[in-house]
């Protein structure tokens, strides 16, 4: 109809799916994202490269192998600058489950319903069941986590720190 009124088709476009990465965090978010962004660039080139990871990770008294960094620095489908650096952030946050799937997969193990888990209960579990943990990949989750003088795990402040970070995280 349109060709016999002697007007041109425009031709259709392919619809291409937002990419604005900014556009999934808020700008307190994108802060912290930059300032993070900017301590790992050890070297300030505007990228983060298999070097920096290296020294930003000893800094923290890690050491870690050759094949651990390229396979970090491997996630990434290119170099890695900001925009880049909130993308993977951005594909690892929305990859994880929901806060209440979280929630109900540590309550299996919460014979009180009270929210809570014994440290050590948990730490066996996490280590002998499922996808087993390392030692160590247990000891940097419990790093931080909402432990109380007792030894019980806080699983639900846990999955909230989780799923939205700490309220007082400046």
């Amino acid at each position: 109809a349109a060709r016999r009124a002697g007007r041109k088709v425009p031709k259709k476009r392919a619809v291409r799916a937002t990419s604005n990465v900014f556009a999934m965090f808020d700008q307190t978010q994108i802060q912290e994202f930059k300032e993070a962004f900017n301590m790992i660039d050890q070297n300030h080139d505007g990228f983060v490269d298999k070097e920096d990871l290296h020294d930003m990770l000893a800094s923290l008294g890690k050491d870690p192998t050759d094949q651990y960094l390229e396979n970090m620095i491997n996630e990434s489908p290119g170099p890695i600058n900001f925009t880049m650096f909130l993308t993977l952030f951005g594909e690892k946050l929305n990859g994880t489950d929901p806060e209440d799937v979280i929630r109900n997969a540590f309550a299996l193990f919460d014979e009180d319903g009270k929210g809570r888990i014994h440290e050590e209960q948990l730490r066996e579990l996490l280590m002998t069941m499922g996808d087993r943990m390392t030692e160590d990949e247990v000891n940097d989750m419990f790093h931080g986590a909402p432990i109380d003088s007792s030894g019980n795990f806080d699983y639900i402040a846990f999955t909230r720190i989780l799923k939205h970070g700490t309220k007082d995280e400046n």
